[in-house]
């Protein structure tokens, strides 16, 4: 082969990779590869600092390529990078589905695109489109809209159109549908065995919605589904992308896998393997840098992209078809920035959206004082979180609360913390809210035994207690009042303060 032609391979594969780095500054690798032909990037909270940074650093990688796609992973609500350090201003998907108002959700949608606008993000791995149909979900949960495919539907399509009216794309997500799975795929390969039929009646209707509603690209799920293809993942599957979602679906936009570093298929195939396999399958754009962000995993990837192409295992025709899909969505969503109407700056949306999904459940024969009287005592139990979401982000309802009541105290523990239930519970959360209101924060309780079994050891000792659910409710409301905000964000958070100390 000569040197031209080769050069030319790793330009297209280059140009359909979506890898992420490290740093608030484009490292000269980046740099290069985009000058080389890299078609896209991605950015993660490392990233981002504030908006001026953020914009900064996108018009620096855009001078290497006017047309690059700066792709993001802003669901909003518990899945925020832009606010990875202060935790979001908008509640995430199913708050909106709660509240059930698809104009709202539109409006919290274009305000999230108007941010994205203003730093020069053009792609946004969002909305999720998946059905919740498995409470235990451990992966998706309050980032879907619901249980109902009707509810998940209407605000997919709502959640689209107000993102891409503001100039940013998005993206539905995980194809075929990631709700009802037991697995976390980050970690493991999770299976669906629900037939055919249920499928395209329960999981389907949402990603047919988004592309009614215009989407332009669609994101996969790494999880097989024996209904349709009993050896490979969605993500590798020529029958569920070229058959079922090309074919069945009509979709012609851009196809991206999610992180092809994810254990569900980088534990049997490589992260490489993988990217090969997705290719081949017909998938136009691999992400890949959430977890593994230095250079050599692009370069790992552009490599064997390449020497498939050599030994026969990806059609060179195959790799051509997807470059061109990133170059013609790179041109569309390019247009899409420019010709939007971006609207205010400012905007409170959001905490409207949160205060409005926020549900409260009364004991008629409670005995305790509703609204807050006095200063009260805040026990919150903190789960691990899945990797799509960012550990580090505040999230709680202690620290609101002390806004607006300064006398109020907080203790946070996890499972670790947990060793001696009773003493800890007795030491360190019963001995300081003695004579003072008790307020128990949880998150996602029904997922996690420890934090269950807490929860029931606090109200069972203080059955006047307040108890503020943050993650998905499940059919018990434990505690004298009972408090729902269907989601952990910060306006979340200080929506819950509010109704607790009677501030709206």
């Amino acid at each position: 082969m000569s040197e031209s032609s080769h050069l030319e391979l790793m330009r297209l594969a280059n140009s359909v990779l979506q890898p992420g780095f490290v740093g608030t500054t484009a490292p000269d690798w980046l740099r290069r590869r985009i000058s080389e032909g890299l078609g896209s990037v991605v950015l993660f909270g490392r990233n981002i600092e504030s908006p001026e940074q953020v914009a900064a650093l996108t018009a620096s990688l855009r001078a290497e390529n006017p047309d690059l796609v700066v792709a993001i992973d802003e669901e909003a609500g518990d899945v925020t990078r832009l606010e990875a350090r202060t935790g979001a201003s908008r509640p995430g998907n199913l708050a909106l589905g709660v509240i059930d108002d698809i104009d709202l959700t539109e409006q919290v949608a274009h305000d999230i695109g108007r941010e994205l606008r203003s730093v020069g993000v053009t792609l946004n791995y969002a909305p999720s489109a998946d059905v919740n149909s498995n409470p235990r979900n451990p992966v998706i949960g309050v980032r879907s809209f619901g249980a109902r495919t009707d509810v998940v539907a209407r605000h997919t399509a709502a959640w689209i159109r107000g993102l891409q009216a503001a100039g940013v794309a998005a993206c539905a997500k995980h194809f075929p549908g990631h709700g009802d799975t037991y697995v976390d795929s980050h970690h493991g390969l999770p299976q669906v065995s629900a037939d055919a039929d249920t499928i395209a009646r329960t999981a389907l209707p949402p990603f047919i919605a988004a592309m009614d509603a215009g989407v332009r690209s669609v994101m996969t799920a790494h999880m097989l589904i024996p209904a349709y293809d009993d050896r490979m993942p969605a993500t590798l599957s020529h029958r569920i992308i070229n058959d079922l979602l090309r074919g069945e679906l009509g979709f012609t936009g851009l196809v991206v896998t999610d992180a092809i570093e994810m254990g569900a298929v980088a534990d049997r195939y490589g992260a490489a393997g993988a990217a090969v396999r997705a290719v081949a399958a017909g998938v136009d754009a691999v992400c890949v840098g959430g977890e593994h962000a230095e250079e050599s995993i692009t370069v790992e990837l552009a490599d064997a992209l390449v020497r498939a192409v050599l030994d026969g295992t990806l059609p060179e025709e195959r790799l051509v078809e997807a470059a061109t899909r990133v170059a013609e969505f790179a041109s569309w969503a390019a247009g899409l920035r420019k010709g939007a109407t971006p609207g205010s700056d400012a905007s409170d949306i959001g905490l409207v959206a949160a205060r409005r999904a926020v549900r409260v459940h009364r004991k008629p024969d409670a005995g305790t004082e509703f609204p807050l009287v006095g200063d009260p005592h805040v026990v919150e139990l903190s789960p691990t979180t899945n990797l799509a979401i960012d550990n580090s982000t505040p999230w709680g309802v202690a620290d609101p609360l002390k806004v607006l009541r300064p006398g109020t105290t907080s203790v946070r523990f996890g499972e670790s913390e947990l060793a001696d239930v009773e003493d800890t519970l007795d030491r360190v959360a019963l001995e300081s809210a003695a004579g003072r209101a008790l307020v128990v924060v949880v998150r996602d309780a029904a997922r996690y035994r420890w934090m269950s079994q807490a929860l029931a050891g606090l109200v069972r000792r203080r059955p006047d207690a307040l108890v503020v659910e943050m993650g998905v409710p499940s059919g018990d409301r434990p505690g004298a009042v009972h408090l729902t905000t269907h989601g952990a964000t910060r306006v979340s958070g200080i929506a819950a303060a509010e109704v607790l100390v009677g501030a709206v």
